[in-house]
Parts: C-alpha cells; structure tokens; sequence
C-alpha cells in the first residue's frame, strides 16, 4: 500500500461513491473528499478512520491536495462543471496529477475533457464500474479502465482499492464506450426475457421450468441467469440497478450510434421501451419491474 499513503481526491458521494470511497479508506488510503450533500460527507466521516479524511469545499481545493482524484459523478453534464465550473478543477491542475473518471460518461466528452486536461500537463483516464452497491461495499467491482501504460500504472494502486477486476481497454473514452454499449446488450436480454416470461405466462407453462430451459439453451443470458426466479416470478423486482441509470446507458450507446453513423434498431427499440418504463414507474424503479409494466399492458 505504499504507492497509496499520499491522499486520494474523491469527488461524488452517491449511491455507488460512498462505499468505494469507504472501501479506499478500509484498504489504508487517506482521503480529501468532496460532495454538495452535508448527509453524505457526515455518512463518510463516520466510518473513517482518525486522521485518514479532510473533506474539501471544492474541486479545486481537491486538486490543491492530491496528485490523483476519483470522480464518481452521475454523468458527463456534471463531471463538465466540477472540471470546468467555478471552482473547477481544471484551472488548477498541475503536471504529473491524474483524474480518473469512474462514473458513466459520454465517451465522446470524456475524450474533450482529456485533452484539456493533457493541455495543463496532467492526465486523465475513464474507469467506469460494473457491479452493485454490494461489489462497491466489497471493494470487489469489476473496473473497465481507459488510458495509456503510465496513467494506468499511476492509477492502478487506487483502483485496486475498490476493484477486483481490472480491464483495460485501450485509449481514453474506450472504457465508458464499452461500459455502455456492455449495458445495452445486458438491457436487451432483459427484455427478450421478460417478454418471453410474459408470453409463456399466458400459455400456462411452468415459468420456473421455463427458466431452467432458457439457462440450459441459447437463450442463456445474464438476466435469465440472475433475475427471472431470483426477483421477476416472486415479483421482488430488486435487482440493485434503476431504470433511470440503465436509461442513461442507453442515451450514451445511442450516441456511440449517432456518432459512428450505424443504424442500431434494436437499441432503438430498447431506448423507446426504458423511456416509455421510467415515465410510468419512475427513474429510481429497479430494472426488473419492466415485467410489472409490461404485464400491465393492455392487449
């Protein structure tokens, strides 16, 4: 843990930011973190260790601390005003430091912001997440990570101290281009299996065998696998992902498709579907109740 006794900037203690912040803190880290919410950074000084946190007023004040800093920032619209807003952190970085975006960002601006950040002599890598609240409180998320050998050799320390998994994937904005389009695969078997369970329902068959089928088939999918009997057929619909979130997902994958000029009708159709999910049941849904949604549908 050497390479980790300098501080660490955290910026963003929400859902997922403040257990992988708590799990930098359990690993040894010390921490300088920021977040607008009063009840998140008290939830965070709670569980630190004496002496391991100072939490800042703003980015910048971050930036004056540590050489690398972790944003878990909801998306690309508020990673651009904690980099570039008042009291942002790009006016003041200086050479050699190292932001890592871990949050789910638009490829495209992440790819921007690298560039600015390259132009103050420091550097900038995507990290995004796979895993739940759960893996985040674990410490053992899978982390995508974009940038070259020593951005990655600088942030790799950190990382492990919130991942058990590393991928890299190659130059900066590949990570969260590959975290998007990764979830959109992953929305599309949930819906092809939701649909079916819709549909065997109404036949009468045995929807537990119905599963057992499909997971012993080509229709195996990580839905199938971990969702049907665990939290659609007993109606628990507590799968740990929102359908706001996955809607997010989607909107940066469709603009992988706008910007690569392909024609993805299928993630179309998966886009109108989560848009059509979230204004009737809500963003902070689970993703699971599309099968509620879609039982309710009139014939």
């Amino acid at each position: 843990m050497a390479a980790m006794q300098a501080p660490v900037g955290f910026i963003g203690l929400g859902m997922m930011g403040l257990p992988m912040a708590r799990s930098l803190l359990r690993h040894g880290c010390s921490l300088v973190a920021c977040d607008p919410s009063e009840t998140a950074r008290a939830a965070l000084a709670e569980s630190a260790p004496q002496g391991a946190l100072r939490l800042a007023e703003a980015p910048a004040e971050v930036a004056d601390a540590c050489k690398v800093i972790v944003l878990m920032l909801p998306d690309s619209r508020v990673v651009a005003q904690v980099m570039e807003g008042p009291g942002g952190l790009l006016a003041v970085l200086r050479p050699g430091q190292l932001v890592v975006d871990m949050g789910s960002s638009m490829p495209a601006e992440t790819r921007r912001l690298a560039q600015a950040v390259a132009g103050r002599g420091a550097a900038l890598v995507d990290a995004p997440v796979s895993g739940s609240v759960v893996k985040a409180t674990a410490g053992t998320l899978t982390i995508m990570v974009g940038g070259d050998d020593h951005a990655f050799a600088q942030a790799e320390p950190v990382l492990r101290g919130m991942g058990e998994t590393l991928i890299r994937t190659g130059a900066v904005g590949s990570a969260h281009a590959m975290k998007a389009l990764n979830n959109y695969v992953y929305a599309a078997g949930l819906l092809a299996a939701t649909e079916a369970v819709r549909m065997g329902e109404r036949l009468g068959l045995d929807l537990a065998v119905l599963t057992d089928v499909m997971n012993a088939s080509s229709g195996r999918n990580i839905a199938t696998e971990t969702k049907v009997k665990q939290e659609i057929l007993p109606g628990r619909y507590q799968g740990g992902f929102q359908l706001g979130l996955m809607r997010k997902d989607l909107e940066t994958a469709g603009a992988i498709a706008a910007e690569t000029g392909f024609d993805a009708r299928q993630l179309a159709l998966c886009r109108t579907v989560w848009n059509e999910a979230v204004a009737a049941l809500g963003p902070k849904a689970d993703n699971t109740e599309l099968h509620r949604l879609l039982g309710s549908k009139p014939d």
